[in-house]
């Protein structure tokens, strides 16, 4: 909506945020040995401090850091690595280390902040109107301004300083919705509602946050059924949302913002999310320190770090941010969900399968703890017990809609897999229904039956379908080079599945289907050499015998059958 759109806006005008203060230079480039040879002075510790922020270590990077400060004190290079380190490590030096940066953006920031948490409002202020008026600053600046007003008890001047912004179009959004929450903590109702009308009508389209502010102001202004609605509607866009609706709905009468320091940190959180959609996560995680650092309970702040470290494969880190939610906050169950989903990636299944056990008991309302458990047993070739978890979560369903195909195509996967024809062809037709065109539930229904020899013509019309979609896709054309060569179109099924191993040349199964072309157009030792080169890519345990019996007496005698790729 016009908030989101209006802070990215500023934000992509801003994009040389930071320039001095976001993430260390380019990853470190010197090898283990080199080093080992730095070890033993600053210059070892410096790069060993660099190297632990490249691979996510904070904890490390300012142990390290602080070492090689404690060693050169004047090299400025240090000395901000030192910081960066600390702030992401939320280590009690950065403070210290912050004052000796006089013009980083970010240390002024972590300045000002500490003397807003400490009621020192005036110097606070202060600290905000003295940064640079560049870059991410100007967006910042009036925000972080009105806050450290309204903790000196100026409304007036707080609303004043946010005015400009507010009446300009192109930013009238978050301006608007930081006026409304001062003129709300402000016992000021009648500014509030002129401030938060305007996002009102476009609650619709509000992320979850914003549903959060509105819903809570309708709801402790008599307008229950309009704040019931708000969330409603932000949870029907995302069943991750929807199972946390209980909690949420329970705290409405809760003002989401209740200080300055709150203020701030939302100020933090909504630019760390548009500078996400900027591919900007460095400084997007240094704005969530930021905000961390005024309000450590801020679950938005925690479930924003976690997936800016899960998106760089750092599990670890992520699942930390996590667990650092407070187990009574509303958004503890979508925490718990996602740190589910984390432990599975960690290859910590039974702890996965625990937690979202837990969570279909405490939550026998929502189906999402029983599909991530599904997808966990379907990885594990536990057929039966995700054909079981699926079934949990399809009982759920009122009524089918658009968006259930996936389930069902899930459970038909299971279903096919553990070979239980008749039950995965229902849930497949059935998740067609929903999604007509849907290309995975074309490729996947379309591949079993020309594996099976049956429909044919059909299967290779889904699948014509499917690759006009999924031009670039090597199972989708791999099953449609399948089916031509099932009904005997041997060139076509050669140029084909040619095409395939050109979009995926790692691919076992689709390398062994082209051996069984070439076998078929007659072409013997080019099919023994596709079908010895699938053996060196790791195909599946059954197929190795099928690939060696094939070499000895070609493709008729160890059966054509796989199961198609979901």
């Amino acid at each position: 909506m016009q908030y989101t759109r209006s802070v990215r806006r500023a934000v992509f005008l801003a994009l040389s945020l930071l320039s001095a203060c976001a993430a260390t230079d380019a990853p470190l480039n010197g090898t283990d040995s080199a080093r080992e040879e730095q070890s033993t002075g600053p210059l070892g510790h410096f790069l060993a401090g660099r190297f632990a922020l490249t691979e996510a270590d904070p904890a490390v990077a300012a142990k390290e850091s602080l070492r090689a400060l404690a060693q050169a004190p004047n090299e400025p290079e240090v000395l901000q690595q030192a910081f960066i380190a600390s702030i992401a490590a939320e280590h009690p030096d950065a403070i210290a280390l912050a004052r000796r940066l006089p013009t980083n953006l970010a240390a002024q920031l972590l300045l000002a902040d500490d003397d807003l948490r400490a009621e020192r409002w005036a110097e606070a202020e202060k600290r905000y109107h003295a940064l640079p008026r560049e870059g991410l600053s100007q967006l910042l600046q009036p925000l972080l301004v009105a806050w450290a007003q309204q903790g000196g008890g100026r409304t007036d001047a707080a609303l004043q300083t946010l005015r400009p912004f507010v009446e300009n179009p192109r930013m009238r959004g978050i301006f608007s919705l930081h006026a409304g929450l001062i003129a709300d903590i402000a016992n000021r109702p009648e500014d509030a509602a002129r401030y938060f009308r305007p996002l009102l009508t476009d609650a619709a389209d509000s992320d979850l946050r914003l549903a959060q502010i509105l819903a809570s102001w309708q709801e402790r202004n008599q307008h229950q059924a309009d704040a019931r609605r708000i969330l409603a509607t932000v949870g029907e866009r995302s069943p991750e949302i929807g199972i946390a609706l209980r909690d949420l709905l329970a705290t409405l009468s809760e003002r989401p913002v209740k200080n300055p320091a709150d203020g701030v940190a939302e100020a933090y959180v909504a630019l760390a999310g548009a500078l996400r959609a900027q591919e900007q996560p460095e400084a997007a995680l240094l704005m969530l320190h930021l905000a961390l650092r005024v309000r450590p309970t801020f679950a938005m702040a925690r479930l924003q770090e976690a997936e800016i470290h899960a998106g760089r494969k750092h599990y670890p880190l992520a699942v930390r941010a996590l667990e650092l939610i407070a187990d009574n906050d509303p958004l503890i169950v979508m925490a718990r969900l996602r740190r589910a989903a984390l432990l599975d990636r960690m290859d910590r299944r039974d702890e996965a399968i625990a937690a979202l056990q837990g969570l279909a008991a405490e939550h026998p309302e929502s189906r999402l703890p029983d599909l991530q458990l599904g997808d966990i047993f379907r990885s594990q070739k536990r057929f039966d017990d995700a054909i079981a978890a699926y079934t949990r979560a399809i009982a759920r369903i009122d009524k089918p809609v658009r968006s259930d195909w996936l389930v069902y195509y899930e459970r038909g996967v299971a279903y096919e897999r553990s070979n239980r024809w008749p039950l995965a062809e229902a849930d497949l037709k059935l998740a067609l229904e929903l999604s007509p065109g849907q290309p995975f539930v074309l490729n996947y229904l379309a591949y079993s039956w020309a594996d099976m020899g049956r429909n044919l013509d059909k299967a290779r019309e889904m699948l014509q379908q499917a690759a006009a979609v999924r031009k670039d896709d090597g199972a989708v054309t791999d099953s449609l080079g399948w089916v031509m060569l099932r009904q005997g179109d041997i060139v076509g099924a050669v140029h084909m599945l040619e095409h395939a191993v050109e979009l995926e040349p790692q691919d076992a199964t689709i390398t062994d289907h082209l051996g069984d072309a070439y076998f078929a157009a007659g072409r013997t030792i080019e099919a023994r050499y596709q079908w010895k080169r699938a053996l060196t890519l790791d195909p599946a345990a059954d197929d190795v015998a099928k690939l060696e019996e094939k070499l000895k007496k070609g493709p008729a005698a160890s059966g054509a059958g796989k199961s198609p790729r979901p």
